[in-house]
């Protein structure tokens, strides 16, 4: 039967439990368990999609097309498996999904509950990850116990661990210990509440992992076990990586003896470590042989989660190069207020990231607009690109007041216009263009030398595109669309010819990159990056 791992959080937000659920499912990949994780998350929206970053950070695409946490970008980035829309529930999802069924009578004119209604149809959710190829499902629970949101999922969960056998469930619940510099030392009663609470609600938590900013000794860990009711093995040490990598934590697991505690209370059967791959990641990102710094110009640099997966993706392009990456966060509009050399000198590339509405852009064209004179490399991802596309019409084709039809519906120029399929929606949530396309390369192209091959598959989210009646001008004047749709329609790739490393996606290459495996567009970029640095030097 497959095992079940629940992961909860407590005391406060953002308390790492996405990382911790994703460590933990690379510990068990590693040791030759086949794993899948999923979340859920208690708030009201049907998915994230609709959500201001700054509300939510960076909204994840899978494959299938599904917005989802950005959790989920954690989940691939440690462990193989691939996820999808069955990964990422949230309580809007389930409430519709059980109001269309009550509407269609389902229910058989009973009175729809949340017990045992909403609870069965999470408890639903839960079991979609189930396979006979799947021996562990890992599910964190978003929130904090506490949270009146999260009160139908921890009853789900709690009903789950009955229905499928205690002993095929195991609660990992993840908690704050603090330090008050007052007292000068380490306070336990946070976590004791919050496990406190979780009891009340019938969930016996069997490891504790506590989230800590400075080492917390034995006794410390002796008197949670104790309060909390755990064995001392079962209350594991997850102190804060600080400068290190976030890929250092489940070496820092590994040392807890977490994976051995999983394995033993799940009656698991795994194998010895299979870590030679991310040791090897490990070294390169401890010893880096060289340095690249990057500009990140973007318009949510205030929340570093609003551009997660970009962050880790420039750091895997410096893994596979061998280099540490430094990441400038520049806001797009304060090179409006104070130009891009006081911002941008000294830089070995500019990466302009994916983003929605007017403010800040003509900053982001700027951007563009001294990566491509001064030439630096680029590196433009969705908006990124078309930024570039109205940059180029307006600086070097001579389009005067070239734009988007997202920012000016009057443009003399619409160079970039909203996709025919998207001009009668009138819903917002889930209806851009979502998942992963296929897209094929160019010969000659920066695109085709960093991927290896004529075709690839890549991950969108945009409703706007690129204006095919301005191809012509383009490429006269020098672009080079290295990317196109299978029927030639859609622009996916936009290069210029006469630049040592400018290149633009309408997809999202962030998406697919991983630590022990960069994304070819990535470590293409920060190799020219390090190329154009060390030429400056």
């Amino acid at each position: 039967m497959t095992k079940h791992i629940f992961v909860t959080g407590g005391v406060v937000s953002s308390i790492g439990k996405g990382l911790t659920a994703a460590a933990i499912g690379m510990l068990l990949e590693s040791r030759g368990l086949r794993v899948r994780l999923q979340k859920l998350d208690p708030y009201i929206n049907v998915d994230p999609g609709t959500m201001s970053p700054f509300q939510h950070g960076e909204v994840y695409v899978t494959d299938d097309g599904a917005e989802t946490d950005l959790d989920l970008g954690h989940y691939e980035r440690f462990t193989s498996p691939v996820t999808n829309k069955n990964s990422n529930f949230t309580s809007g999802s389930i409430y519709y999904s059980v109001i269309q069924k009550e509407r269609r009578g389902e229910y058989l004119g009973k009175t729809v509950q949340v017990v045992p209604h909403i609870t069965d149809e999470i408890k639903g959710a839960i079991m979609r990850l189930v396979a006979d190829d799947v021996d562990v499902v890992i599910t964190e629970v978003g929130g904090t116990v506490g949270d009146i949101e999260s009160l139908p999922f921890l009853e789900a969960i709690r009903q789950f661990s009955f229905d499928r056998g205690r002993q095929n469930c195991l609660f990992v619940h993840v908690t704050l210990v603090p330090y008050l510099h007052a007292a000068q030392e380490s306070k336990t009663k946070p976590t004791q509440h919050s496990v406190g609470r979780l009891r009340e609600i019938g969930i016996m938590a069997d490891v504790i992992v506590l989230r800590t900013e400075r080492p917390l000794g034995p006794g410390v860990k002796e008197k949670i076990a104790l309060f909390c009711n755990v064995d001392k093995q079962s209350v594991i040490e997850e102190m804060d990586l600080q400068h290190k990598s976030i890929y250092e934590l489940p070496i820092v697991l590994i040392e807890e003896g977490l994976d051995k505690v999983m394995i033993e209370k799940l009656s698991l059967k795994g194998n010895g470590h299979n870590l030679t791959e991310w040791m090897k990641m490990l070294n390169v990102l401890r010893d880096p042989k060289q340095e690249v710094e990057i500009a990140v110009v973007g318009k949510y640099i205030a929340l570093k989660s609003a551009y997660e997966s970009i962050y880790e993706a420039l750091d895997h392009g410096g893994i596979a190069n061998g280099a540490r990456v430094r990441i400038r966060r520049v806001e797009s509009e304060d090179i409006e207020k104070s130009g891009c050399d006081k911002l941008l000198r000294g830089i070995g590339g500019i990466l302009v990231p994916g983003g929605f509405g007017i403010r800040g852009t003509q900053g982001k064209i700027d951007a563009v607009r001294y990566a491509r004179e001064t030439k630096i490399p680029y590196l433009g991802i969705c908006l990124g690109m078309q930024v570039a596309c109205i940059e180029f019409a307006r600086n070097v084709c001579g389009l005067a007041g070239a734009n988007s039809t997202e920012f000016d519906k009057n443009t003399e120029h619409p160079v970039i216009g909203l996709m025919d399929e998207q001009k009668q929606l009138t819903l917002m949530g889930g209806t851009m263009r979502l998942g992963a396309k296929p897209c094929m390369l160019a010969n000659g192209s920066f695109a085709r030398q960093a991927y290896g091959q004529d075709s690839v598959s890549e991950r969108h989210r945009h409703r706007y595109e690129f204006n095919n009646a301005y191809r012509e001008i383009f490429e006269r004047h020098g672009a080079r669309f290295a990317g196109l749709s299978p029927d030639g329609h859609l622009v996916e790739i936009l290069e210029l010819r006469d630049h040592p490393w400018f290149l633009s996606t309408q997809f999202h290459p962030e998406f697919k990159s991983k630590p022990v495996k960069a994304h070819p567009l990535f470590r293409g970029f920060i190799q020219a990056a390090l190329k154009h640095s060390q030429q400056k030097a």
